[in-house]
């Protein structure tokens, strides 16, 4: 550790970074149960439901690359504050809306305010850790954060059951509420503002662009979460509407593959003790692929049986996700903000896709998810063929592990 938390001490600062590392998967994943009873509430359709959560991913990518840069030029607080309270009052707007349009765009401005708490969690962890600390903080907050959407889902169906889906915004909210008290209590960790004119600081951006081994592992680890994603979207119609199951039951099935998604970060860290970087990825890459055979194969059979299978294709996303992102941190020795918003925008706007793919043909969304898992793992892992034995690869994990 680089640096240290006087009020929050160590324990503090780890549950922190949890608590604001959390905000993407609670605001994604507690209405979800609720996707397909707002079909008839507000008398649309599943697209235009659907567009409640492709446009908030749209608009959180957006907004990682506008808060980050502020957030070198800044510091880490301010933004956090301004995010988490812009949040509050967008999660408000959402409890109160009248329409699915209206909806929408609340979700467009609580995506745009999220977006400045995540890309500030993250460039915390970078200022604040090095090497393979680093890796094992990354790993221990993703594993905890992971609790998150186990819990999210259960406690949206109770909410949806008891309520309405309006208190789940609402719930939001008090959320945000309290994640403000923790970021009063957080000293700055940014050693050196950036001086340039803040029309400059954005600039930043393409300067990272220009890194090819940076944008070489990004687009190797930003398609990943497509299969994330996608799973995300349709994950709701598939348990509720294609296999009959109550939004009770699918929020049980949700957090049962959220519960082994909690153990990718883990398995990842004791794998990467006895066999190389290298070949976990190339693992992940790979039987991301054979899950996209079974899921168009036998996918259609059960609900325990697509349950079986999709868990095992997000924990392969989420064991990805650490060694990727360290990687990709490891190649910028500088404006790590402007690292950190185009590696989280990426994989937002990959994700996106995702959904918008997946939803191509609403009626057969289970053979859509096996189709993108596939093509993902093939293609994924032949680019990481192509640069797992590079220098600019191996000389980083060496001095990591």
């Amino acid at each position: 550790m680089t640096s240290t938390q006087p009020i929050l001490g160590q324990k503090g600062t780890l549950f922190f970074l949890v608590i604001i590392s959390a905000f993407p998967p609670l605001t994604i994943d507690l209405y979800l149960p609720a996707l397909p009873t707002m079909v008839d509430i507000f008398s649309t359709t599943e697209s235009m439901v659907n567009l409640t959560l492709s446009s908030y991913f749209i608009t959180y990518a957006i907004g990682l690359l506008f808060w980050e840069p502020l957030s070198e030029k800044f510091g880490r607080k301010p933004i956090l504050l301004i995010g988490i309270g812009a949040y509050m009052l967008a999660s408000i707007a959402c409890a109160l809306a009248g329409s699915i349009e209206h909806l929408i765009g609340s979700r467009v401005l609580q995506a745009f305010a999220g977006s400045a708490i995540t890309v500030v969690s993250t460039a915390i962890v970078k200022d604040m850790f090095e090497g393979r600390e680093r890796e094992k903080i990354m790993a221990t907050i993703m594993s905890l954060v992971i609790i998150a959407p186990m819990v999210a889902p259960v406690l949206g169906a109770f909410l949806l059951k008891v309520a309405s889906w309006r208190m789940m915004f609402v719930t939001l909210a008090v959320f945000g509420a309290f994640a403000s008290i923790l970021a009063l209590c957080y000293r700055e960790t940014l050693q050196s503002q950036y001086t340039g004119s803040l029309a400059r600081s954005w600039t930043r951006l393409g300067v990272v662009m220009t890194n090819p081994r940076f944008v070489m592992l990004l687009c190797i680890f930003s398609i990943a979460p497509m299969a994330l994603m996608a799973f995300l979207a349709a994950g709701s119609y598939i348990y509720i509407n294609g296999f009959g199951l109550t939004e009770q039951e699918f929020s049980y099935y949700f957090a049962f593959n959220a519960m082994c998604a909690s153990l990718g970060p883990a398995i990842y860290m004791k794998l990467s003790r006895h066999i190389s970087v290298q070949k976990v990825i190339t693992l992940c890459f790979c039987i991301l692929a054979m899950i996209g055979v079974l899921t168009l194969t036998i996918g259609s059979t059960a609900p325990w049986v697509f349950a079986l299978i999709a868990a095992p294709a997000t924990l392969m996303v989420i064991m990805m996700r650490v060694p990727g992102t360290n990687l990709m941190l490891d190649q910028q020795d500088k404006d790590t903000g402007s690292a950190v918003a185009l590696i989280q925008f990426f994989a937002m706007i990959c994700g996106s896709a995702g959904m918008l793919l997946v939803s191509m043909r609403p009626d057969a969304l289970i053979a859509n998810l096996g189709m993108i898992q596939l093509s993902i793992g093939i293609v994924g892992g032949l680019l990481w063929f192509v640069v797992r034995n590079r220098a600019f690869v191996t000389d980083k994990l060496v001095k990591s592990h």
